[in-house]
């Protein structure tokens, strides 16, 4: 008998449930704690409930999980789903030195919306309303219409982040609430930002170094911005206090991203760089920001259309 070849079939006859729970542990050591409980989550809640008890060797098909899927979730969220579950194979496959054959899996296309953002009537009369509010729940949106910051980093943003001899904002945390499936608990993660090249640091106009700078004397360096306090606010209630702040104001918009939107839109209108807009955007791949933003403004057509 070939000791090898048993030893191989008792490794493919390996349940999934296992094979996934070993991919969480090699993640857990890899990947930032916000990450590995979405990767949790995903496991729990959509794989093991579908293939938990199957034998790795006998998935070898699963465009009908796709299809499945497709009936209930975005293609955005379909696509996560099954990349989560190749992953497993491929390390799988790696970790124990087999191969097990499968079948192409035929994705959803990703249909590309298009990009919202404030015209200039509304993003002024919004940035108006926060600087008469001038609560400091309201300057961060002054900051995220004029950093780009997301949400999440924006409520991980401590005053001593904010340098005021070099004019600069540091980014480096971003906070957010996860969910861990097993414990069925919800807690509070503050850790390194989205990528490597989330970690920045973007310059302050004069206009924002001018808003902020009477308000350094207030605060403790370690306080975060938005609460003024040792105490954050999550991502949740920034949102809860956005949607009050645009109802006041009268401006219909329903996503804060939008307004990162927007700051990027206005950055390219005035002839920023790619590159440089990357940077400050802390985009992984300059081809990321060249795919969401080079091609979103009609205006900018408009004006090198009107210089032949």
């Amino acid at each position: 008998m070939d000791i090898r070849k048993t030893k191989s079939k008792k490794i493919e006859e390996m349940l999934f449930d296992e094979a996934a729970n070993k991919w969480l542990e090699y993640k857990k050591r890899s990947v930032k704690e916000s990450t590995y409980y979405n990767y949790l989550f995903i496991v729990e809640k959509h794989l093991k409930p579908k293939y938990g008890n199957v034998s790795m060797n006998n998935i070898t098909n699963y465009n009908d999980f796709i299809e499945e899927l497709s009936e209930k979730f975005e293609p955005k969220t379909v696509k996560c789903i099954i990349n989560i579950l190749a992953s497993i194979f491929k390390y799988f496959e790696n970790e124990y030195g087999c191969r097990i054959l499968q079948k192409s899996a035929v994705l959803p296309k990703l249909d590309k919306k298009k990009l919202t953002i404030l015209n200039n009537k509304n993003k002024t009369k919004l940035e108006k309303y926060c600087l008469n509010e001038n609560t400091l729940k309201s300057l961060g949106i002054i900051i995220a219409l004029n950093t780009g910051l997301r949400i999440g980093e924006l409520c991980a943003l401590r005053w001593e982040n904010i340098d005021f001899d070099e004019k600069v904002i540091n980014v480096t945390k971003t906070l957010q609430r996860v969910y861990d499936s097993v414990s069925k608990k919800s807690s509070v993660v503050i850790d390194k930002p989205k990528t490597e090249n989330s970690t920045r640091t973007i310059p302050m106009s004069k206009k924002l170094y001018d808003i902020l700078y009477p308000l350094k004397k207030k605060y403790k360096p370690s306080n975060f911005f938005l609460s003024g306090t040792d105490y954050w606010v999550e991502p949740r209630a920034y949102q809860y206090n956005f949607k009050i702040i645009l109802k006041n104001s009268k401006v219909k918009i329903n996503n804060f991203h939008i307004l990162r939107h927007t700051f990027a839109t206005n950055c390219i209108e005035v002839g920023m760089d790619i590159k440089s807009l990357s940077e400050i955007l802390g985009h992984s791949d300059i081809n990321i920001t060249l795919r969401t933003y080079v091609h979103s403004s009609d205006k900018i057509k408009k004006k090198y259309l009107n210089k032949l």
